[in-house]
């Protein structure tokens, strides 16, 4: 008799947790039992790693190939949140600047809050507005538009907007089809296309397209030009901006705009690829006026990171490129930090909740509080998740459970992922 698939998955599943929970308290014969039941189930021919620690004692409860390396994906921001807790203020600095006489020069630190869609900042645009003459310097980034690794056919979704150093209206274009087109910024209405094929734009080209049929607001990256970014500005202040090749040798103040917690905590819930890349950049900001991802990855790893018992190759800060290798050990150990530094409340507002459909801002069991505060991490044949769990007893719990090179439906690694955590939390 041929078992159906599902059959399968559900048979194997069963052994597996059966595996798991016998290895609590059990003797080495035990542990290495289940490593072999691991090897046989399901997930026979991918790769996955899981460390689970007592957020109080510090005491490693479960390893399986915890200081193995892994695509962490999104898992990538936890890392990413670790650094602007370490590195930038209470509030973001939305840029730096020389008052001289009537003339104000700015530096851009990488805000990305300007006329963000969802932010909708103007600090730093009515601070401006109130200077005479405003010249800004836009050649202070060491970075490229996008990320090591990162996938080029990905240009058109919002989820690859480009990285710059002066960003607004978080680098996309709103358009909306629903009570005739619309487009935000204005600027760009006149090279939006109405067509009955698929939405996009333009590989080349600040040129967009939008279904007749389209019902909801879309958001699509435009390719940022020096030449753009002024106009913009100058669109936003009413009057001209000048472009400076250089900037004085003068000491320079910051203007802060957007609390830093309101940044990380959206990156987080909707795992938000720009956010993530601009507060790294905005790190950097902090060391340098100039602009350099990978000078703020350094200084990390030399210092509030010196502690990882593995060093990560680390590319980027949303997780996008599939360079970065971190393994489930490095990501406990950061969160532990964390749980040790930051307020629980706080820290756990910052996380996502998390249930058996993915990450979720709200959660949809309203029969059970919310015991999982992790972040996720996926793309194609790989599904990660880090984070916090509270037990039944009220222990919290520290884990990184990482799921790499899989071909079955990432439906059924969350499904056993979240059967696995939900017996932790009932059973500790």
């Amino acid at each position: 008799m041929y078992l159906t698939y599902n059959q399968t998955v559900k048979n194997l599943t069963l052994i597996w947790l059966a595996g798991f929970f016998l290895l609590f308290g059990c003797s080495s014969s035990r542990l290495s039992k289940y490593d072999n039941q691991l090897k046989e189930n399901t997930f026979q021919n991918s790769f996955h790693g899981l460390v689970v620690m007592d957020a109080e004692t510090n005491k490693v409860l479960y390893n399986t190939n915890g200081e193995m390396y892994f695509t962490p994906a999104s898992n990538t921001k936890i890392v990413t949140l670790f650094t602007g807790l370490k590195m930038i203020p209470e509030h973001f600095p939305a840029l730096k600047y020389i008052e001289n006489n009537d003339s104000l020069y700015v530096v851009p630190t990488g805000d990305p809050s300007w006329l963000h869609p969802y932010f909708k900042d103007s600090t730093a645009i009515n601070f401006l507005k109130q200077k005479k003459n405003v010249a800004v310097f836009l050649e202070n980034s060491e970075d490229e538009r996008f990320g090591p690794g990162w996938a080029w056919e990905d240009y058109p979704y919002y989820f690859s907007a480009e990285r710059s150093p002066l960003p607004l209206y978080g680098n996309v274009v709103s358009l909306s089809n629903i009570d005739g087109l619309e487009a935000s910024p204005l600027f760009f209405l006149d090279s939006v296309q109405e067509t009955n094929s698929s939405t996009g734009r333009d590989e080349f080209n600040n040129k967009f397209y939008i279904n007749t049929e389209q019902q909801d607001t879309i958001q699509m990256p435009f390719i940022i030009k020096e030449g753009l970014t002024k106009y913009l500005l100058e669109s936003l202040l009413k009057k001209e901006v000048t472009l400076l090749d250089s900037l004085p040798a003068a000491p320079k103040e910051v203007l802060y705009g957007v609390k830093s917690d309101s940044i990380y905590k959206r990156m987080m819930h909707v795992s938000d690829n720009f956010l993530a890349e601009q507060i790294m950049m905005t790190a950097s900001s902090t060391l340098s006026d100039t602009l350099g991802i990978k000078r703020a990855m350094d200084h990390m790893l030399e210092n509030e990171l010196s502690f990882l018992d593995q060093k990560p190759r680390w590319v980027d800060g949303s997780g996008l490129s599939r360079y970065n290798l971190f393994t489930p050990k490095s990501f406990v150990q950061i969160l532990q930090r964390l749980y040790q530094n930051v307020d629980t409340k706080r820290l756990f507002t910052l996380f996502p909740n998390w249930d058996a459909t993915g990450t979720v801002s709200k959660w949809e069991n309203l029969n059970m509080e919310p015991f999982i505060f992790a972040k996720s991490g996926s793309f194609g044949n790989n599904y990660n998740l880090s984070g916090y769990l509270k037990t039944k007893s009220g222990k919290v719990l520290i884990f990184s459970f990482m799921n790499n090179h899989f071909q079955i439906p990432s439906s059924e690694v969350r499904f056993q992922m979240y059967t696995l955590l939900k017996s932790l939390h009932e059973k500790h």
